[in-house]
């Protein structure tokens, strides 16, 4: 990942400067941000910038070049992301790079087969962008979850596997001697076998107000926008090891965390639910429910009901932790899911569609861990074998 710093221009009620800061944050990209509503002095520089027009979001790059509210793909070349692949045909494409896609790129690769990894945002999936892992095996300080997916992304490049990031894959399909992976813009890449490493993304609320302001007070990431709340009052919505654990993360920045359960108990580990109840920065709410989120321009409070009834709770941001959705939407219907969308696999890990696989947190039944997400890469890496080995007409090498 080349090491860009940038100035961000933007204002919170702009949705294009909310869709840059996520993209920016999935990727990985340290920036500054400068809220023109807030610095009048910002305003006369994007004007400088602009030919005298003022229009956000605006970004300036530390070698000089500006980019005018550019798409993602834009931002990706300007950044020297490398979203185009070496080749047209591979062994096996994996779809997502966080820890089931990248044990099985590295465990394919290393035995000599050709290897695409492509994901549509940085390396490590949601892994990635959490702030530490406490209990995968092997780290007992712990690991950051930036360095744990940097690690093992280097580790799969060193046994020769290639990797595009900020390239979103449109559909995957399946011929009788083989698969077929679009991309967005059109490109097109042959594979003898594909992996579904796709994850799950949070839940949201669906109430009122929630769409208007996500990225502008509402947020999935704390590690991402957790620093923007130095000395303020944070909620986080859930009562889960995801809630419990950023809900701590969040109290190096913010002056104070109110957690928001829907039951009455906490769902997490024995000891998460015992962290965060000993923390003097936490509060805890049961029997919570959120109504509606609010505010003028930018956000500004959430609407709760609690065992009081309604009422009104002012904070500066709200972080939803609320469990997980497959990232399926995308795929056609040939693929068969459970009632929550998750993909179901036979015993060798394959989904219905042939030569299409699948692992960690999108298949049916997986534990949703870290440490299982990436066993199951391993695992799924030796059934593809498997498959190829009976089938050496679908090889790179033919």
């Amino acid at each position: 990942m080349p090491d860009n710093r940038l100035t961000l221009f933007g204002a919170n009620w702009c949705p294009d400067c909310r869709n840059t800061k996520v993209f920016l944050g999935e990727m990985g990209v340290a920036y500054g941000w400068v809220d023109v509503d807030e610095n009048a002095a910002a305003n006369e520089r994007i004007a400088a910038l602009n030919n005298g027009k003022r229009v956000i979001p605006t970004i300036e790059l530390t070698d000089g070049r500006v980019l005018i509210n550019p798409t993602n793909a834009e931002l990706a070349d300007a950044l020297g992301i490398e979203r185009n692949a070496k080749r047209d045909f591979y062994d096996l494409i994996v779809v997502g790079s966080g820890p089931a896609g990248l044990t099985a790129a590295l465990y394919a690769a290393r035995e000599g087969q050709e290897v695409l990894v492509i994901d549509r945002a940085a390396v490590g999936g949601q892994v990635a962008t959490t702030d530490r892992l406490d209990n995968f095996p092997g780290f007992p300080e712990g690991i950051t979850g930036r360095e744990f997916s940097t690690r093992l992304s280097d580790q799969a490049q060193l046994f020769g596997a290639e990797i595009l990031t900020a390239t979103e894959v449109t559909a995957v399909e399946s011929g009788p001697s083989c698969r077929t992976v679009r991309v967005a813009g059109g490109k097109e890449y042959g594979a003898a076998s594909v992996l579904l490493a796709i994850g799950s993304t949070y839940r949201r609320l669906n109430v009122t107000g929630e769409e208007e302001f996500i990225g502008a007070g509402i947020h999935f990431c704390s590690t991402c926008d957790g620093p923007f709340y130095g000395g303020q009052h944070v909620a986080v919505v859930g009562g889960g090891n995801s809630a419990g654990e950023e809900s701590l993360f969040l109290t190096r920045f913010a002056d104070r965390v109110t957690m928001l359960v829907r039951e009455d108990e906490l769902t997490a580990s024995k000891i998460v639910a015992e962290k965060v109840a000993d923390h003097d920065s936490i509060d805890i709410r049961f029997n919570t429910t959120v109504e509606r989120f609010e505010g003028d321009v930018a956000f500004e409070r959430v609407v709760i009901n609690g065992p009081g009834g309604k009422e009104t709770l002012e904070v500066a941001a709200v972080f939803l932790f609320i469990g997980l959705q497959p990232n399926t939407k995308w795929l056609s219907n040939d693929y068969e899911r459970n009632d929550a969308g998750f993909l179901i696999t036979d015993g060798t890990m394959q989904t219905n569609v042939q030569g299409v696989f699948a692992a960690g947190d999108v298949r049916a039944g997986s534990t949703k861990q870290a440490a299982s997400s990436a066993g199951e890469g391993a695992a799924a890496a030796l059934m593809i074998r498997d498959f190829l080995n009976q089938r050496p007409d679908l090889a790179s090498s033919n």
